[in-house]
């Protein structure tokens, strides 16, 4: 599962990062605490070549009249987007990639208190990603899920299900770029690729900012 995000990177370094072309209105970065609903950066493939856009993160599938007129889609199992009427067609022909500089995951201690984590790789992720355009009435907008897996080793300690996350080798193939076989991509990260480490609580507010959020704690010992 991926239900919290940061992106710290500059939209133009983004756009140098996946070679594309950027739109004229994308998200105010950094926002150290994306929540669903949001706009957030997400980089996908035209006829024209890469383009980085902004698109609502809650996958709106064509049949809904409104956006809330079904259960908010912000996650898509790797193991069933072949399957799913909501993500069928999408993952045949509308594969994207979305650009973090870390996500946030949660476990509970013994008095259920829920305890934030921070992952990230000590440079920009890219997570694979779904996207679907959505009209309702006057009201037309993008819309992307996050393609999720099993977790690896390290990630089961904290959650079962993490974002599957691409490496810059298989971008184009899952953009669509280097022609079929974009499943064999579905697979976790390796073990080495994340780091791990306990955040302030503050997170788990949805209203919380600042880069605070992602400093460790308790902190780092001094030297």
């Amino acid at each position: 599962m991926c239900g919290r995000f940061a992106i710290t990177l500059p939209s133009d370094a983004m756009a140098q990062l996946f070679a594309a072309a950027p739109a004229n209105d994308l998200p105010e970065v950094p926002n150290y605490n994306v929540c669903p609903t949001t706009r957030i950066h997400v980089v996908r493939h035209s006829a024209g070549g890469r383009r980085l856009v902004a698109m609502r993160w809650g996958f709106l599938p064509h049949w809904y009249d409104s956006p809330g007129a079904g259960p908010l889609l912000i996650n898509a199992r790797a193991e069933t987007l072949a399957e799913k009427p909501a993500f069928r067609d999408a993952c045949r022909s509308r594969r994207c990639l979305i650009p973090v500089s870390g996500f946030f995951e949660w476990t509970k201690d013994a008095e259920g208190r829920r305890l934030p984590w921070y992952i990230s790789a000590g440079a920009p992720l890219a997570l694979a990603g779904l996207w679907q355009g959505w009209q309702g009435g006057d009201l037309r907008q993008d819309t992307c899920a996050i393609v999720t897996t099993k977790a690896n080793r390290r990630m089961s300690e904290i959650h079962h299900r993490m974002p599957l996350v691409l490496a810059p080798g298989d971008w184009p193939l899952w953009l669509g770029e280097a022609g079929h076989g974009a499943a064999r991509l579905m697979r976790p990260a390796p073990e080495d690729l994340l780091d791990m480490y306990r955040v302030g609580q503050a997170v788990n507010s949805s209203r919380a900012t600042g880069p605070g959020l992602i400093e460790p704690d308790p902190p780092l010992p001094a030297g």
